[in-house]
């Protein structure tokens, strides 16, 4: 549990000969700035999104916590972990491979085909958020929301439709996690590590290093990378998620009714994201569709096949990727939804 110091100190002074009297009461706690740091493009609805939140708590807190977006200039999540350790910024919001990072259990929310809808995927993140928080927790952070950013397609510099074909494909994957690189090699995938900002260079370049990357819409056209990549696999791969986590150092400076009031508007940057995120993913996708990307189309034969080869892959992640209680955990909340439970 984070201890926040008392907002305000009384002193007693007793003279003799003197009435009792009580010191002025101390000025309210000001956290100062909460530097933020994500992967997401200036020009992304994520990064409007957390402007907008960091222009409530500004208002709300009456100007003691000022929030400031840095955006898009890291190579990669990692890059805002390693920051926050070192005390240059207090906040990010990273992408499912940067929670990963912080802890492996994140990592059950990045398994193709494992959730189905929106709802389906909030509730199993409600039904974890305790256990995650502990995680968090241990790790000296605090979460303040989620964000949806759609969902992940696959791009490719050629129509890829069949599992055979992207194994073939020089497919981006997330540079620094090892054993990320090894799932992917040892389930027959060409895997290639490199750092979220060269995504764009290296499909641009005839002789890049990658000819496809999965992606969500949003994030290929602000990036702009799907002029080059201009074949998009019409199938929803998995939740493209995100977490906002600020470090408990800064957490603590700020007082509890603060707290209280930047977490809600936390929850209604959440509520708002969530909600415009299909929305979001038609009107990119339509608008990337008008500067001449090609929809790719499967049948449902080899989208059955497709999933079935998937649930058996995401198994493979048990024990390997994600903890088994956390793995266990999420396919118990999956399953209750599936059978009515909200």
């Amino acid at each position: 549990m984070i201890r926040v110091p008392s907002r305000w100190i009384v002193a007693l002074a007793l003279v003799a000969a003197v009435p009792l009297a009580a010191a002025p009461l101390a000025a309210p706690q000001v956290a100062g700035n909460i530097r933020l740091q994500t992967l997401a493009p200036e020009a992304s609805p994520w990064v409007g999104a957390l402007r907008q939140m960091g222009a409530i708590w500004q208002k709300a807190t009456g100007n003691r916590v000022k929030l400031i977006v840095n955006a898009g200039n890291i190579p990669s999540d990692k890059s805002a972990i390693d920051r926050m350790g070192l005390g240059g910024i207090e906040a990010a919001t990273l992408f499912i491979a940067g929670l990963g990072e912080i802890d492996d259990a994140f990592n059950v929310f990045g398994i193709p085909f494992f959730y189905e809808s929106d709802a389906e995927l909030e509730y199993v993140q409600r039904q974890l958020q305790p256990m995650l928080d502990q995680k968090l927790a241990a790790r000296h952070y605090k979460m303040l929301n989620w964000g949806n950013g759609g969902w992940v397609r696959l791009f490719s510099k050629m129509p890829l439709r069949t599992l055979p074909e992207i194994k073939g494909a020089k497919l981006y994957t997330t540079a620094g996690d090892d054993r990320n690189v090894q799932w992917y090699k040892q389930n027959g995938f060409n895997a290639v590590p490199l750092a979220t900002s060269a995504i764009a260079f290296n499909l641009k370049n005839p002789i890049g290093l990658i000819n496809a990357t999965p992606s969500p819409p949003a994030y290929a056209l602000a990036a702009g990378f799907y002029k080059d990549a201009n074949y998009m696999l019409d199938v929803k791969l998995g939740p493209f998620t995100a977490g906002t986590v600020i470090t408990e150092k800064a957490w603590a400076k700020i007082s509890p009714d603060d707290q209280k009031a930047m977490l809600a508007a936390a929850a209604a940057m959440e509520a708002q994201v969530n909600s415009s995120a299909p929305a979001l993913d038609a009107k990119n996708i339509d608008e990337m569709k008008k500067a001449g990307l090609n929809i790719v189309s499967v049948d449902d034969k080899t989208l059955a096949e497709c999933k079935k080869k998937a649930a058996e892959l995401a198994l493979t992640q048990r024990g390997f990727l994600v903890p088994p209680s956390v793995f266990d955990a999420a396919l118990g909340a999956r399953d209750a939804f599936r059978k009515g439970a909200r």
